[in-house]
This record gives C-alpha cells, sequence and structure tokens, in this order.
C-alpha cells in the first residue's frame, strides 16, 4: 500500500503550472491518490457534507429510497468510486469540493472507522481504553487520522462477511463508528473548522484488521424472527409510538430521534413511511417530516 501523505496540509500536490490550485483541485489530488489505494472516494463541501445536490431534491420521497439505481450523481456514499475517470467526473460536477469522503465497508479493505470525538464532557480515548481492558483487545498500529477538533479516526479493516453497522456514542460516549454505509473524511481534506491530516508515524501503514472482540461488540447480534407487527417490529413500533406522541416544540426533535435510531439498526428504509405517518398525525408536513427523516440518514452515515 503506497504511503499517505502524513501532512496533506503541509505538502498539499499542485497541478502542473498552478502553483495557487483551487482547492476543489487539491481535494481531487488526494482523493485520486486514496482511489489509487483502493478506498472509494466521492466529493465534500466544506461542512462535510456531500457536495453534489441530490438529484431527487425536488421529490423528498425518493431520497432515502435511491441508493444511485436512477444512474445519476448525487446520492453522496453510494456515488464513491475507486476509477480515477469516475473520480474526475464528479468532482468536475462539483467545483466548489474542498474535500472527499471514503466509503466504509467496501472492498479491498472494508473499512470500519472509529471516530474518537472530543464532545463536551466525555474522554473518548479513555473510554476506548476501558473497553479494550474490559474485552480484552488491543487496537493494533494503523491508519489515524486527526480531525480539525482534535479528534482522531481510527482506520481499521473488517473481514467481507461483517456488516457493521454506523453509530453515535453506542460503544462507548465520544466514540462514533463508521460502518457500511458510512463514511469518513479522507486526510488533506479541508473543511470550515480546518484540514484533517494523518497523523505523523502512521502514513506508511495499511489499515489492520479489527480486533475480534473489538468486531463482536461493533457487529449487531442476528436478530430473531418473531411475528411483530410493522416494519421494523417491535422495535420499529416503539419509535413510531414515541414519535406519536410529540408535542408541539418537540415534534421535529423527536422524529429527528427515533429516524437516527432506525437508520442505526438497519430499519430506517423500511420504517420511513411509517416515521412519516406518524409525523404528519403531530402537525408536520409531509415534506418537513421526509426532510427530517434524510437528514438522520445522512448524518447516522457521515463522518
Amino acid at each position: 500500500m503506497a504511503a499517505i501523505d502524513p501532512h496533506p496540509s503541509h505538502r498539499p500536490p499542485r497541478a502542473p503550472g498552478a502553483p495557487n490550485a483551487p482547492l476543489a483541485t487539491l481535494a481531487l489530488a488526494h482523493a485520486l491518490s486514496a482511489a489509487a489505494r483502493g478506498f472509494a472516494v466521492f466529493p465534500l463541501s466544506r461542512g462535510k457534507l456531500p457536495a453534489l445536490p441530490s438529484p431527487h431534491r425536488d421529490d423528498p420521497r425518493s431520497v432515502p429510497r435511491c441508493h444511485g439505481e436512477c444512474g445519476l450523481p448525487g446520492h453522496g456514499v453510494y456515488d464513491a468510486s475507486t476509477d480515477p475517470r469516475r473520480v474526475r467526473a464528479l468532482f468536475a460536477a462539483a467545483p466548489r469540493a474542498t474535500g472527499y469522503g471514503i466509503a466504509c465497508g467496501l472492498p479491498p479493505h472494508h473499512l470500519i472507522g472509529v471516530d474518537l470525538d472530543t464532545k463536551a464532557g466525555t474522554n473518548s480515548t479513555a473510554s476506548l481504553r476501558e473497553l479494550a481492558l474490559r474485552h480484552l483487545f488491543t487496537i493494533p498500529d494503523t491508519v489515524v487520522v486527526s480531525t480539525p477538533s482534535g479528534g482522531r479516526h481510527l482506520w481499521l479493516s473488517g473481514p467481507p462477511d461483517a456488516a457493521v453497522p454506523n453509530s453515535a456514542g453506542r460503544l462507548a460516549p465520544g466514540i462514533d463508528i463508521r460502518g457500511a454505509g458510512g463514511y469518513l473524511v479522507g486526510p488533506g481534506s479541508r473543511t470550515d473548522h480546518g484540514v484533517y491530516s494523518t497523523v505523523p508515524g502512521t502514513a506508511h501503514l495499511a489499515p489492520a484488521p479489527c480486533p475480534p472482540a473489538l468486531l463482536h461488540l461493533l457487529t449487531p447480534p442476528a436478530r430473531p424472527h418473531t411475528a411483530a407487527s410493522g416494519p421494523g417490529g417491535q422495535h420499529g413500533t416503539g419509535l413510531v409510538q414515541f414519535v406519536l406522541g410529540a408535542h408541539e416544540g418537540q415534534r421535529n426533535t423527536r422524529l429527528f430521534w427515533a429516524a437516527c435510531r432506525a437508520y442505526e439498526n438497519g430499519i430506517g428504509a423500511a420504517l420511513t413511511d411509517a416515521l412519516v405517518t406518524a409525523a404528519l398525525h403531530t402537525g408536520l408536513s409531509e415534506r418537513e417530516a421526509r426532510s427530517t427523516i434524510a437528514s438522520a440518514a445522512r448524518l447516522t452515515a457521515g463522518a
């Protein structure tokens, strides 16, 4: 595996004859470098969100359902590619891109991202250390990316047959997980808050295999086949009831929370219509409800 530049913000690749290349050109160069190493990439905006607008933005009902089957760009992580021609085309369509996302869960690396956040009142590094001691695993030497807020992204490799879901704070306070359908902000990306860069000493490493004990914590147990009514079974019914119990002033908040939990549990798409129906009963419009659910889908998939 070719080395990742440990200080992309200090030594960005430059286009020939362009000493002050636009940020989109720099982002494309970093993205192409990552794609050459087998990481599927797509353009990001300064806000760490996909830089290409959804082709379904005028029809919110389609947003959670189409993952690029329509053949058009603008599906976020589902646009990700290792094909340099495809990557160049995506960036050409997103001239304001300042960074790139790396899709998790795809071959050959089957990337799992462990996001050690710096939220107020949490010590994610200590939380991970405590988990490692309790469950008897060690984080191997691997690629580590520093974030503008002082956090760290640990890159691990999962087995091809393990579908690790995205989660926020479920493993431990301040620890978010990026798995299948999620993405990490690539080193060299520039955001509103600063630049992502590879931690010195980890640039030459490939994503290390995820320790089995940690993988067990990240992989949800098989769901028993029970006769539960409604999409998503009993858990889905509980989330719908949670939305129905919302009073004025908390309708969007409750819907957003329920949608996040649904997507983290892999039932987001199946539960969307039921959540929308519940939101309509609380007084939200269908457009408001679907927009909130789409935001939850993006959040649970994003770094």
